[in-house]
């Protein structure tokens, strides 16, 4: 701003500056004032907007933060809700495990007792079929070997009836198992001739005849000729002359009679004319 020389300059022109000069400093008042408020406006603007945005900051972050936080606990809630469905689950398997361990004991125990009363049974059966014929048998015993003679005429063949006195006379001597040819005899057995054939079982056998018994030998050797039948059977080989020979045989061996001879129907005894012999069936 100049500076007035007030002693020089006439006192209209000062006193019309000095009210100029008045007005200018009023008027640049007024802009300072104005730019000074307009810049505190700005400046309060810029204060509450970022205010604002802090509090929209902390807002969102709140708001979010009690979303994960929900999140976070539905997600436990579920996950312990889970666990003691696990937990739940697997008490209930080893009680299961447990009742299954119980039964397996229980079943192992009757599985035994069956097992024995199994092997009783089978036990039983082997007799049983021993004792009928419809088990394989091994044992000491005798062995009875019979034959026709030389030349013989058709009425002086052995016959099923004479067969039948010898087994009879084993049976009475004691024999647990007899067997002849091979055919198992049974209380089913028949022995009959067939046309020219002798049949045990309804299979053919052919002589010389083969009589295998098991029992004592001692007895079966010394009582076989003392038995009715077997002094008949003796009577008929003096009579016809048949060969007639007895072996003591260890470790004789008879098979099972044949499926057929289960049934009562299937059994059937036909004895010969001749009034001489006795039978066994």
């Amino acid at each position: 701003m100049e500076t007035v020389d007030r002693s020089r300059t006439p006192l209209l022109a000062l006193i019309t500056y000095e009210a100029m000069d008045r007005d200018y400093q009023v008027a640049a008042g007024k802009r300072a004032q104005s730019a000074t408020g307009t810049d505190r406006r700005a400046s309060r603007t810029a204060v509450v907007l970022v205010v604002a945005c802090f509090a929209l900051m902390v807002t969102v972050a709140a708001v979010q933060t009690s979303q994960n936080a929900d999140v976070q606990s539905a997600s436990r809630t579920s996950l312990i809700e889970r666990i003691e469905v696990r937990r739940e689950r697997v008490a209930g398997l080893q009680q299961q495990a447990a009742q299954l361990r119980e039964d397996n004991a229980e079943a192992q125990v009757t599985l035994r007792r069956l097992g024995s009363a199994y092997n009783d049974v089978q036990a039983r059966r082997t007799r049983i079929g021993a004792w009928t014929g419809f088990e394989p048998v091994t044992g000491d015993g005798v062995r009875v070997t019979v034959d026709n003679p030389a030349y013989a005429e058709e009425n002086d063949v052995l016959r099923d009836s004479d067969l039948a006195l010898l087994a009879d006379a084993l049976w009475a001597a004691g024999a647990e198992a007899i067997a002849i040819n091979g055919q198992r005899l049974t209380a089913t057995s028949g022995i009959r001739t067939s046309g020219d054939a002798v049949e045990v079982n309804k299979i053919g056998v052919a002589p010389p005849y083969t009589v295998s018994a098991i029992g004592n030998p001692g007895t079966l050797s010394s009582e076989l000729l003392e038995a009715a039948s077997g002094q008949q059977f003796l009577a008929l080989v003096n009579r016809y002359g048949f060969s007639y020979e007895v072996d003591n045989v260890d470790g004789l061996e008879l098979p099972a009679a044949p499926s057929s001879q289960r049934s009562l129907r299937e059994a059937t005894r036909l004895l010969s004319p001749r009034t001489d012999g006795g039978g066994t069936g």
